[in-house]
């Protein structure tokens, strides 16, 4: 989710729901520890619950970095060991540290030291010819053995030579039943699948399967309207679902704010981009905000005319649907 779950649009996720764990994008270590953190790191409060993901494989500068982001109030910390990019690997981070799960265990343990918060992973179930069998269960062991609990699984390889990373979302096969059988045979650990879960029914099947938790990525953020049902469906709350016109009016603020500090109007609307998704006049609510969003001086006027597109086509089929007086 690299360039996509930037602090805008955790921002926006939130106005779906109050209850789920929003992730950073990946951040390197390094990067925390001598870039720009607040550039980096910084989100708005409204955001909680957020954990920040890592990547790296130095054991003291992810523990330094892990420091800087509990002081920033992230209230998780989580190393990435799936990331499958070109560029993640030749860092030696990613889903390349499926091959040196003690290395792994050594982060995470140093992780786990540096922070109150919890330190979490994020991995595949192997890579290129590994057996996943062995090299899931021999990573989730050697972390469970430094005190880590909490593992979020990509139920799929990732095949680091011969795919894109973009391959790797989609070619290498979900063995979902896997992760399953690691939840069974590791009862006290948490699981989180990951991986090809396309709607709210399909992580509540996940659930009923037997793991803790379900983390959702592409679906998300391409049909964001999703998240407003999860609160009810998933975490049993008495509320009502939220629906795109209320995310939009609850993001308002924030999108005021943040114009108003010198943010361009198209770094914040992209990510809506999705919230209509299958909805009559969400190909022109797509076109106004990326047509007119993108121009000098866009302001909420854009967001208006937009959702008066929608409005509109949303009406037109009501009367063609309404029966003849």
């Amino acid at each position: 989710m690299m360039d996509w779950t930037d602090r805008h649009c955790r921002s926006l996720h939130r106005t779906l729901s109050s209850r789920v764990l929003l992730y950073t994008e990946m951040v390197t270590s390094g990067a925390v520890v001598h870039g720009d953190r607040q550039k980096l790191l910084g989100y708005d409060p409204d955001q909680h619950p957020v954990a920040i993901q890592l990547g790296g494989s130095d054991p003291a500068e992810l523990a330094q970095a892990a420091r800087i982001a509990e002081d920033f109030g992230y209230d998780e910390v989580n190393l990435n060991v799936g990331c499958p990019s070109d560029r993640v690997q030749s860092g030696r981070f990613g889903a390349c540290l499926m091959r040196e799960p003690a290395l792994v265990a050594e982060c995470m343990a140093a992780i786990r030291n540096a922070v109150k918060v919890p330190a979490t992973v994020k991995c595949r179930i192997g890579v290129d010819d590994q057996d996943p069998e062995e090299s899931l269960f021999a990573l989730v062991d050697a972390c469970a053995s430094a005190g880590i609990e909490t593992f979020v699984v990509h139920a799929r390889k990732a095949w680091l030579q011969g795919l894109s990373p973009k391959e790797n979302r989609d070619i290498p096969p979900l063995d979902y039943e896997l992760v399953y059988r690691l939840k069974r045979e590791r009862p006290g650990l948490t699981i989180a699948i990951n991986g090809g879960v396309p709607s709210v029914d399909a992580a509540l099947e996940h659930l009923a399967n037997g793991v803790d938790g379900v983390m959702l990525g592409r679906a998300a953020y391409h049909e964001a309207a999703l998240l407003g049902e999860v609160d009810r469906r998933v975490f049993g709350m008495d509320v009502e679902d939220v629906d795109s016109f209320t995310a939009v009016e609850r993001y308002r603020p924030y999108l005021a704010r943040e114009l108003a500090a010198g943010t361009h109007l198209a770094a914040m609307s992209r990510h809506m981009l999705g919230l209509f998704h299958g909805l009559p006049g969400a190909r022109a609510w797509r076109r106004i905000l990326t047509v007119e969003g993108v121009k000098p001086g866009a302001d909420l006027e854009v967001i208006d005319r937009a959702l008066d597109a929608v409005r509109a086509a949303l009406a037109a089929r009501e009367a063609t649907a309404a029966p003849a007086a």
